[in-house]
């Protein structure tokens, strides 16, 4: 009966080992999913940052770039400690996942919170935003030395499908359409279909008038990156959970079987 009851334990053990790697493998991917979205945030929409003049959206991005780091080193302590079947390394590995499931969940309740009830600072923040684009447009567009400011501003008109900061109108004050050899109303990258002097036209079916100014886009677009990064977080912390419990029953079996 004892070596019946020693068998069933050692593949009870067995078990949990491969569904402990199996869980680690599935950490490892979300990990690299997570650090895949950070970097490609920071690739593509980096340009829009310095039009912003505003820390929040790189700073979500390397949030992301580090949770997914860290997810990957602890998928790798985990199936080190399953695979070798070290107890040390294992509570190591278990210390690791109550850590990052305390960060996770308080990361993203924090941000549900700011996404639902940040007003007024909110309104604050939008307000600053919209100035420090409207004059980053205005001054800086189709200006010596700014061919960054320039592209950003084209490829962010083209994208959200949107002409200026508030509206179409702030192009009026720019100093690049006010030059006396510029005859264009608004910038090329303004027009529903961009071609060569298309912004000597500012009606609403020529351009993105009537849409809405650029600021306002972006604003639906971080918030919903910021929606996103939280149920993201909240999603992994309870993942985590599983894998909290198939660490504690490994450690027990560890500690109780004798091969």
């Amino acid at each position: 009966m004892e070596a019946q009851g020693g068998n069933r334990l050692s593949c009870g053990t067995i078990c949990l080992k491969y569904l402990l790697f199996l869980f680690n493998i599935l950490f490892w991917l979300a990990g690299a999913a997570v650090l895949a979205v950070g970097v490609w945030t920071l690739v593509e929409k980096s340009d829009y940052i310095s039009l912003l003049n505003s820390s929040f959206y790189s700073a979500s991005a390397y949030i992301l770039i580090a949770a997914g780091v860290i997810v990957i080193v602890t998928g790798i302590i985990g199936c080190c400690a399953t695979l070798k079947e070290m107890r040390a390394l294992l509570i190591v590995y278990l210390v690791l996942l109550i850590s990052i499931f305390l960060l996770e969940i308080i990361a993203g309740v924090l941000a549900y919170i700011t996404y639902q009830e940040c007003f007024p600072f909110c309104y604050q923040l939008d307000e600053e935003l919209r100035q420090n684009l409207k004059v980053t447009m205005q001054q800086k567009y189709k200006q010596l030395g700014e061919d960054g400011v320039t592209q950003a501003v084209d490829k962010l008109q083209q994208e959200f499908k949107c002409c200026g900061s508030y509206n179409s109108s702030d192009w009026r004050d720019c100093a690049w359409i006010q030059e006396p050899l510029n005859k264009r109303l608004v910038p090329d990258s303004c027009c529903k279909s961009p071609g060569d002097l298309c912004g000597l036209r500012d009606h609403p079916s020529n351009i993105y008038k009537v849409e809405g100014g650029c600021i306002m886009k972006l604003e639906e677009f971080i918030l919903s990156q910021l929606y996103i990064l939280g149920a993201v977080g909240i999603g992994i912390a309870f993942l985590q959970l599983v894998g909290m419990m198939f660490t504690c029953c490994l450690y027990q079996h560890l500690k109780e079987d004798p091969y």
